[in-house]
């Protein structure tokens, strides 16, 4: 298994939204979604594919392994607490967003679990999954 770097992380995640939207992803979804070139997302598919995040089948559907999985729900809870977070703050939900994708990739787990219990104990009828 290989080392992701922040980009690599960002499409698992896309790749996790995605298939959650519409149950299969091809790498036109992923390049419309996140915005980027379809060459881009080609170069992308292949590191991911090569370290065992993705397999791509016949039809060109993209599929996250067991590993690829993991990567993606991770980023993508840290996302969505994140943003939660700075939304409760009052940053306006787009650049909260915008923001959380840029902290996801560095934030410890020390503190993005401390994050995540106080969300849930300022708030203990709001999920933060």
């Amino acid at each position: 298994m290989s080392k992701l770097y922040e980009s690599g992380e960002d499409y698992l995640e896309t790749i996790l939204i995605l298939h959650n939207r519409k149950n299969y992803v091809r790498a036109v979804d992923v390049a419309h979604e996140m915005g980027v070139s379809k060459p881009s997302v080609s170069r992308a598919m292949g590191i991911l594919r090569d370290g065992g995040f993705i397999l791509v089948e016949e039809d060109g559907n993209i599929r996250l392994t067991d590993a690829g999985r993991e990567v993606a729900e991770r980023i993508y809870e840290r996302h969505r607490v994140l943003t939660r977070w700075l939304v409760d703050l009052g940053v306006p939900e787009d650049i909260a967003a915008a923001d959380a994708c840029k902290l996801e990739h560095d934030i410890s787990i020390e503190s993005f679990e401390a994050l995540k219990t106080h969300l849930q104990n300022a708030h203990p009828n709001v999920s933060t999954d």
